[in-house]
């Protein structure tokens, strides 16, 4: 029996510089901030929720298209530093993927930041038909300033991959 889940509202990530975790999410990513950024320290109540004993952290929340990114720097307790290589096999979540319209130039604006990227995009998943149409999707996985994993991808109609954004049209929810 479902619990009645709709849909996912936002994904929260742990960094260990909330400044430059701002500059990647809405600078780089283009994502836009939404409410005023949370501040806490010894609150029974965020400690009971988040699940940790004397917590204490600085976050914003933003919005990219049709999802919202939770992002928290963690002061207390003192958070375990994540591998810059964490493997994306490894049990628990791997990665999140943004949809960009020219994936060539994401890449190249991706790499001229700093950012790496685990390999050039190959455009070979992407036909164009008799009439101009494009089909299929390209993509790649790319490391924020702190390693985590995230992917790009340039989408077009494809029984695999259903894109969340049409030139023209916007944010476009899934069939």
């Amino acid at each position: 029996m479902s619990i009645g889940a709709r849909a996912i509202q936002h994904i929260g990530v742990s960094v260990p510089d909330l400044e430059k975790a701002r500059h990647f999410y809405l600078d780089l990513l283009g994502a836009v901030e939404v409410g005023p950024p949370l501040e806490w320290r010894d609150n029974p109540f965020i400690d009971a929720v988040v699940g940790l004993e004397g917590s204490a952290a600085r976050q914003f929340m933003c919005r990219l298209g049709n999802a919202h990114i939770e992002v928290f720097e963690y002061s207390a307790p003192e958070p375990q530093r994540q591998h810059g290589d964490r493997p994306v096999n490894h049990h628990g979540y791997t990665h999140f993927a943004v949809q960009v319209e020219d994936i060539q130039a994401c890449y190249q604006r991706l790499l001229a930041a700093g950012i790496r990227v685990h390999a050039p995009p190959s455009m070979a998943g992407i036909t164009i038909d008799g009439d101009g149409n494009k089909r299929g999707y390209a993509a790649t996985y790319a490391r924020d300033f702190f390693g985590n994993a995230f992917e790009i991808m340039e989408i077009y109609d494809d029984p695999q991959i259903r894109p969340v954004w049409r030139a023209g049209e916007g944010v476009v929810l899934p069939d």
